[in-house]
């Protein structure tokens, strides 16, 4: 990595070591926010003295206020022109973006600095609105960003301090194209801070090409996993997986729970629904006004069961989560370490279960390697102690819900699409998604000739 030439300055212990306006010092009181966590007390120092910031910590250790009060400190008593921001904050995703626009609006209105977000899925007309109306601080995702770049009803040339935030997982969704054109038109003598849980080929060259001699801090672990999270494999018969995944579901707290497609997440909510349980879904396919509703209603506890393909994965937070629960096993130790990272946050602590069928053992265990993870293995039932005592598992009320799907004599989804052939993975291949189909037309043509033979009596 690029190591700095000048040494940063030293961490501090409070936040009444660092030189912050009084006004934000009151909120932070306000919100009882006490003692900085480390990524906070290692950062804010020279991100305060204009530095630029090299920052390695998982999501949910503390980063969006590490960034957050040196930018709008080092911005404050400013005044944008319109079309025209002096801060950005480049995000992966909508829902990361709405988050730390949320976690920064009390602190940005304590300082008297108008903030926007720019994302897709949400009107573009009124985010062209607030930028023409002047809007120091701009949170957004890279591909909404550059739409308003080209459209000219942004400039980026005034930005003097750039904030990309979950760097790699921006890099893992394609984005590098949209956030270098990006960094390309802001102020060439700005600050630049990145954040990333991983510091990979993609990365490294962003911060070569863009930072300059930055201060470097490290607070987690290389994989992103930590003391506080626990992990369990548990091995289960393909066929008992279904019934294992809805008692988990079942239990007295909330659960997220991932899943690879999204069809297979509409299928499982509509199950878990007609088992009684409080579920709803998360996915691409869902609008961003529905996105953001079921995200309101788990945090809430009004829904108890988030099922998710991985885009819940992107910097979702989700405060006082204890257990995520891998229904389909991920594709690779990346999205393992994120999806896991929805819980166990900001020092809490969390598990994370992740159901294995025989066929999927064997790439499990070399997922697990590459996460540098050693999780406690255990062969499980559905209806035994030990998947309650790992879980909270517990029965279901079997009294449905509306929205639910009709299931069979045994509680279980009628028709064939639920069975975790439709909704799980491949045998062998964790994470790659349901059969194709031609495999399944091929399946339902010779499940009805069976069906016409059982009538004929043969």
């Amino acid at each position: 990595m690029h190591e700095p030439k000048v040494p940063g300055l030293p961490p501090v212990t409070s936040f009444s070591e660092l030189d912050l306006p009084a006004e934000l010092m009151t909120t932070l009181g306000r919100l009882e926010v006490k003692d900085p966590f480390p990524i906070q007390a290692a950062t804010l120092p020279n991100a305060l003295a204009g530095r630029d910031v090299l920052g390695r910590a998982r999501t949910g250790s503390g980063k969006t206020l590490a960034f957050g009060l040196a930018l709008l400190a080092r911005t404050a008593g400013q005044q944008a022109d319109p079309k025209r921001p002096l801060a950005l904050v480049l995000v992966p995703t909508r829902e990361l973006a709405q988050q730390v626009t949320e976690a920064l609006t009390p602190y940005a209105e304590a300082v008297k600095l108008r903030m926007v977000t720019v994302v897709g899925g949400l009107s573009i007309g009124r985010q062209v609105s607030a930028l023409r109306t002047g809007a120091e601080v701009v949170v957004a995702t890279p591909g909404r960003l550059s739409d308003l770049v080209g459209r000219r009803d942004v400039h980026l040339e005034r930005v003097k301090i750039t904030v990309l935030d979950e760097a790699d997982q921006m890099c893992d969704m394609g984005f590098m194209p949209q956030v270098t054109e990006i960094l390309d038109q802001v102020h060439h003598a700005g600050q630049r801070m990145l954040f990333s849980a991983t510091l990979d080929r993609n990365v490294d060259q962003l911060v070569r090409t863009y930072l300059k001699d930055p201060v470097s801090h490290s607070v987690d672990p290389q994989a992103g996993a930590v003391t506080t999270m626990d992990h369990h494999v548990l091995h289960i018969h393909a066929a008992d997986k279904i019934s294992a995944a809805t008692e988990i579901a079942a239990r007295d707290n909330r659960v997220l729970m991932f899943l690879d497609t999204k069809h297979g997440v509409d299928q499982f909510v509509k199950h878990l629904r007609a088992m009684g349980v409080r579920a709803e879904g998360l996915h691409s396919g869902k609008s961003q006004p529905q996105r953001t509703r079921t995200l309101a209603q788990f945090k809430s506890g009004a829904v108890t069961v988030l099922v998710a393909t991985n885009v819940a994965a992107r910097g979702i937070h989700i405060d006082d989560l204890d257990l995520v629960v891998n229904v389909d096993p991920p594709a690779d130790h990346k999205d393992y370490l994120h999806r896991g990272g929805r819980t166990a946050r900001a020092g809490e602590s969390g598990r994370v279960v992740t159901l294995v069928a025989p066929n999927q053992r064997r790439d499990m265990v070399r997922l697990m390697a590459d996460a540098r993870i050693r999780p406690t293995i255990t062969q499980v039932r559905s209806g035994e102690a030990a998947l309650s005592r790992i879980t909270g598992a517990k029965a279901p009320s079997g009294v449905p819900l509306a929205g639910s799907a009709p299931t069979d004599a045994k509680g279980r989804p009628s028709g064939s699409d639920l069975g975790f052939r439709g909704i799980g993975t491949r045998p062998g291949r964790p994470g790659k998604g349901k059969e194709s189909r031609k495999t399944m037309e091929a399946r339902q043509t010779a499940e009805a000739r069976r069906a016409a033979r059982v009538r004929k009596g043969l």
